[in-house]
């Protein structure tokens, strides 16, 4: 795609479509605000819900799973439009980028399977059947081609319904090893690099994170955070030994001690909030909220270790409604919100560029 002569591109985005925005988030002390709106990338002719989202750094592709449209667009960043659409998908929610296997992969909630693409051109290379409502994906944080998929269950947060985490071999599609049986279907989860844990949240069993051993594949230990409900989002802060847990009912950010689940901290958290991911190098928290925000937190820092521990928020920028889910690229250094379709608006995916730390 071209530019006007002289337009300086982001991402190979055209700065000018950020203009309107750019004084939507309140200014920090250096004068920038902490988040803005740099562009809005068209998805096309797209409808309903727009799930989980995931990115090919090298080739500067971003996969947004388009849950209500039964499709998966693939988004070139570097010209800043859609440039192919899987079809065919049932209810996608998950996707995840393996670049050790160069494979892509699709979780469907419709028929519990995972679909996998080559990464060079995406041609399906086949498919696992894992049961009822495939959901997240994450790669494994050691690498070696590994991804873990979260399913099971009669539905998000049914009670009684049972899910699990298991592990596929990105490349073949085949199970590694037994899965980890679950009380309820997991919701975000999140894994560790420097140890064996996995936290899951599970809104459908008493509203509890579990943690789980992946060598032993197993449930260890059950956290809890009385009073609140409907835990969806989750960010792991291992370096700093901190879990964040996002709660819908009341909306509350729960800080948990990575140790022991000891629960640090209950911050005020915008409604609707389905992702949350860690900027290490600002050392912020960025939730994306489907009551129309992305909210940001900090770190306060200072000479008591307790209260370093402790987020403080720092500032919400407009969205829209219904917009609730994201992902942010530490390796791009944007965070990419995925706004559904309303009346006069397609649906779109925002790229918001974080202001300096």
């Amino acid at each position: 795609m071209g530019s006007a002569p002289g337009r300086r591109r982001v991402l190979g985005l055209p700065l000018a479509l950020a203009a309107p925005f750019a004084a939507a988030a309140r200014q920090g002390p250096d004068g920038e605000a902490p988040m803005q709106v740099e562009a809005k990338i068209p998805l096309g002719d797209v409808h309903g819900r727009i799930d989980h989202l995931a990115v090919d750094v090298a080739r500067r592709r971003l996969f947004v799973a388009e849950l209500g449209n039964d499709s998966l667009s693939v988004v070139d960043l570097a010209a800043g439009a859609a440039a192919h659409r899987i079809r065919g998908l049932r209810e996608p929610q998950g996707v995840a980028f393996v670049p050790a296997a160069d494979v892509l992969l699709v979780a469907n909630a419709g028929d519990g399977t995972v679909e996998r693409y080559r990464g060079t051109d995406l041609v399906p290379l086949g498919r696992t059947l894992l049961g009822a409502d495939a959901d997240n994906l994450r790669p494994n944080p050691a690498g070696g081609g590994l991804v873990w998929v979260g399913h099971g269950g009669a539905g998000h947060g049914a009670a009684g319904a049972r899910g699990g985490l298991t592990a596929l071999d990105a490349a073949t599609g085949q199970q590694v090893g037994p899965t980890i049986p679950l009380p309820a279907h997991p919701e975000s989860f999140q894994l560790e690099a420097t140890g064996p844990r996995a936290f899951a949240n599970l809104p459908g069993a008493g509203d509890a994170v579990a943690v789980l051993d992946r060598a032993t594949r197993r449930q260890v230990a059950t956290w809890s955070v009385p009073g609140f409900r409907a835990n969806f989002p989750m960010a792991l802060d291992e370096r700093g030994g901190r879990l964040f847990v996002g709660f819908r009912g009341p909306p509350t950010l729960a800080v948990l001690d990575l140790g022991n689940g000891a629960v640090l901290a209950r911050l005020p958290l915008c409604g609707d909030a389905d992702d949350l991911f860690l900027d290490a190098r600002r050392h912020r928290l960025y939730a994306i909220c489907g009551e129309g925000v992305v909210e940001t937190f900090e770190d306060p820092g200072g000479a008591r270790a307790e209260a370093a521990r402790i987020p403080r928020h720092l500032t919400r920028l407009p969205t829209a409604v219904g917009a609730r889910t994201g992902l942010f690229v530490p390796e791009l250094d944007r965070l990419f919100v995925a706004v559904r379709a309303a009346p006069g608006e397609p649906a779109a995916v925002w790229v918001l560029r974080p202001g300096p730390p």
